[in-house]
């Protein structure tokens, strides 16, 4: 028997095409529940931030920061840019912080800063962030360190190596060992337990590596050694300055994230590492600090006038401030060339660092300015070129005869020894860490001593 003829009216047939969409829907709405409950099933990767010598509360180091409030927003960074750091592990749904070494400064007494690391402590706790922590050579000394009683979602390795392994789409192995006395003369790479296979091996250490301008050696080990452990990243800390070597054993220094004084310039960061499936890794630098020193040249042979010169330092401080990545930027200015302004800035060196500050960008602060121009030799205080200006001859004797004789160097050597009785252990070396550099410096001071005396004798000279 034939089939009865299809005879749908209009009604009937947008009837059939909602319902039919209506299907569709459903089936694409379930298709993407499935695959959501799947991606719910299945783990994150594992990520983890590495830092290091945080340094927390540490003492002002710098004798430049006079000004109070740059003293005080600089006393605070380190503290500041710890918060930033749980707030990125917090925001990146990490895993583990890692914190190589240095947390805090040594030998400090303060339960202040103990209260402020453990309220830190509690927020990763409270959403399951493990912290892993080695003790460098200032952590060694800090009473805190031995007598703060962590949190259990804190490891603090000690002076015997450990190996925590931890369960996950990719098995996580993460090593540690502490200092156990403030020196590490000897390499502490062999103590270290060997690679756990099919994880991935993490190590942290506080180690100067083969060395470091500016740092003392401590547990050196070289990055070939690193390389024949087997690990797939070794966290690193004791150098202020970032260094990254990505590879089959990725080595990462991620420098200090907060900047204490000038020798501490240029970006402060974290690292953020994702462990892949295949137990490769992406490694990203994270800018953390929340002020940035940085050293600024100005070359003042072209400026004739002293709002020329004004112009000319202001917009570079706006330059430098619109490229880095900090909230605050302290500055180091250096004026270098010929002008004939050289002495004027030498006399009125406070005058010029105010108007900087009060014309310069928002939240930059003028850490120093130094002086390494010349006056022109051409009509100083309205002496013609050709006739002899006393100025210019007192200032070329001075600085080839009495700077560089032996006894004012043996005088000014024995004023710096007894000034240096009266500093602050910190400042000390301010002056100099041995007899090379302390004579440097002391050359330096010896010769800005001079130009602004000079610099006054021609103000009065000229009347002024």
């Amino acid at each position: 028997m034939a089939e009865p003829a299809l005879d749908w009216s209009l009604t009937d047939c947008s009837s059939r095409i909602v319902i039919l969409d209506a299907a569709i829907v459903d089936a694409i709405l379930g298709s993407m529940m499935l695959q959501v409950d799947q991606n719910r099933e299945s783990p994150m990767p594992y990520r983890f931030v590495h830092t290091a010598d945080i340094h927390l509360d540490s003492p002002l180091k710098s004798l430049a920061l006079r000004n109070s409030d740059l003293a005080e927003l600089i006393g605070n960074a380190t503290r500041r840019s710890f918060v930033r750091i749980i707030d990125l592990c917090l925001e990146q749904q990490v895993q583990a912080l890692l914190i190589a070494g240095d947390l805090y400064d040594g030998d400090q007494t303060s339960m202040k800063t103990a209260r402020f690391f453990s309220e830190q402590m509690r927020r990763l706790s409270e959403v399951g962030i493990s912290v892993f922590i080695v003790r460098g050579n200032h952590d060694a000394l800090s009473k805190i360190t031995k007598e703060l009683t962590p949190q259990e979602s804190v490891k603090v390795f000690d002076g015997r190596a450990e190996c925590i392994e931890l369960d996950g789409q990719v098995p996580i192995a993460v090593h540690g060992l502490s200092f156990a006395k403030p020196h590490a003369p000897d390499s502490l790479l062999g103590k270290y337990k060997p690679a756990v296979p099919g994880a991935y091996n993490i190590g942290i250490m506080h180690t100067s590596l083969s060395g470091a301008v500016g740092h003392d050696l401590y547990a050196p080990c070289s990055v070939s050694d690193l390389q024949s452990t087997g690990f797939n990243y070794w966290a690193l800390g004791h150098i202020h300055k970032r260094s990254a070597i990505e590879g089959k054993t990725s080595i990462v220094m991620p420098g200090n994230p907060q900047g204490r004084d000038i020798k501490e310039d240029g970006v402060k960061s974290v690292t953020l590492v994702t462990v892949r499936d295949d137990r490769t890794a992406i490694i990203e630098e994270q800018p953390i600090a929340i002020a940035q020193f940085e050293r600024i040249t100005l070359d003042a042979s072209s400026v004739e006038s002293w709002t020329d010169l004004i112009d000319k330092t202001a917009s570079l401080l706006e330059e430098k401030r619109s490229l880095i990545p900090a909230e605050h930027l302290v500055a180091r200015i250096n004026l270098t060339g010929s002008t004939p302004l050289a002495w004027r800035v030498w006399r009125d060196l406070d005058l010029l660092k105010t108007e900087l500050e009060t014309n310069g960008p928002d939240r930059c602060w003028i850490e120093k300015i130094e002086v390494s121009c010349s006056p022109r030799s051409e009509q100083i205080a309205g002496t013609a070129a050709d006739q002899a200006d006393p100025l210019l001859e007192l200032r070329d004797l001075i600085q080839s005869e009495v700077l560089n004789s032996e006894g004012f160097r043996t005088k000014l050597t024995n004023l710096a020894d007894e000034l240096k009785g009266h500093l602050p252990h910190d400042c000390r070396g301010s002056l100099g860490t041995d007899e090379a550099s302390a004579q440097s410096i002391l050359s330096q001071l010896a010769r800005n001593g001079a130009e602004e005396v000079l610099a006054y004798l021609q103000a009065t000279e000229r009347g002024e």
